[in-house]
């Protein structure tokens, strides 16, 4: 059985969760989709998602509860790592400004860099189209078109390194991203009705 925890310090937990069990029961497939609160809670995952909330209480929350050295372990045991909005920065290897004045404490997984609520404050949020590309993997057939891409005081990919496959724009503008096992969107997935990508996710597992 896959094991999939979202970290449940601050930000979107609940809607993660409930999109991920909607995503397996959608594949047919048995999952155990848990809150996270606790290092021990980690042990036993193949699965993290870190959600959309505010980065730097995220961040300090997992230093906080040792939970930062448990992530990398399951990454390097071939778990999966998918990270939004808020946790989009926090998987980033560098941020700009106002991510050192704010002292995010990046994991630093994937070579890109971030600017912190590019897209302004929450008044300034909007819903747009996502052009997706998603290869095949595990027993997900890939999928090419639009997703509704849900923009919360997001933030912004202003470089991605050579090792970093884009598989979301906006526009020209790329908006989720991947390397090996760990997954970046600057987009709210969960506050949808679609759970395509959860089922992406998902599908990494079988790898």
């Amino acid at each position: 059985m896959k094991r999939v925890g979202v970290i449940g310090l601050q930000g979107d937990v609940e809607e993660h969760i409930l999109q991920t069990r909607r995503a397996a029961e959608e594949a047919g497939e048995s999952v155990d989709v848990r809150w996270v609160r606790s290092r021990e809670e980690l042990e036993d995952l193949n699965g993290i998602i870190i959600p959309g909330g505010e980065s730097t209480t995220i961040s300090r929350l997992i230093d906080k509860f040792r939970m930062r050295d448990e992530i990398f372990r399951i990454r390097e045991e071939g778990g999966v790592i998918m990270g939004t909005c808020a946790g989009c920065i926090i998987l980033a290897a560098e941020g700009d400004e106002t991510v050192e004045i704010k002292g995010v404490r990046l994991l630093k997984m994937l070579d890109v860099k971030v600017d912190r609520n590019a897209f302004g404050r929450q008044r300034e949020s909007f819903e747009a189209p996502v052009h997706l590309v998603l290869p095949p993997t595990g027993g997900f057939g890939g999928w090419e078109g639009d997703f509704p891409g849900v923009f919360i005081r997001a933030p912004r990919f202003i470089r991605v390194g050579e090792g970093v496959e884009v598989l979301g724009w906006l526009g020209e503008e790329p908006v989720m991203v991947k390397a090996g096992r760990v997954l970046s969107l600057t987009f709210h997935p969960e506050l949808t009705e679609e759970t395509l990508l959860h089922r992406y996710f998902l599908s990494l597992m079988d790898e």
